[in-house]
């Protein structure tokens, strides 16, 4: 199953307020994007965090799971709490660095 694009409106709204939101359609699944940094995975209509120390306090009671197979564990964020949402993006944006630019092949 994969994630509807209204399940990704909804993401975004909850989120919204916390820079500049757009999402990517990447294999029938979402990134979501702050300031064109890539905080979120959206697979299956479920939110994932990736698991790292900066956001471990406050998703220590978050269930965890796999947003493709052979993935490393994400936290699942509750993403029906938009306070919790903000809070974690508002963490998770400052430390998450820019995509590196990708190189063009040359057209001879």
């Amino acid at each position: 199953m994969s994630t509807s694009l209204d399940f990704v409106e909804y993401v975004r709204e909850q989120i919204s307020g916390t820079g500049e939101i757009r999402h990517k359609k990447m294999f029938g699944e979402y990134v979501v994007y702050v300031n064109d940094k890539p905080v979120l995975l959206v697979c299956d209509n479920t939110v994932f965090v990736k698991k790292l120390d900066c956001v471990a306090a406050e998703m220590k009671n978050a269930a965890t799971g796999t947003p493709y197979p052979g993935a490393r564990p994400y936290y699942i964020l509750d993403i029906d709490d938009a306070e919790l949402s903000r809070k974690i993006i508002r963490i998770l944006e400052p430390v998450t660095p820019l995509p590196k630019p990708r190189k063009r092949k040359n057209k001879t």
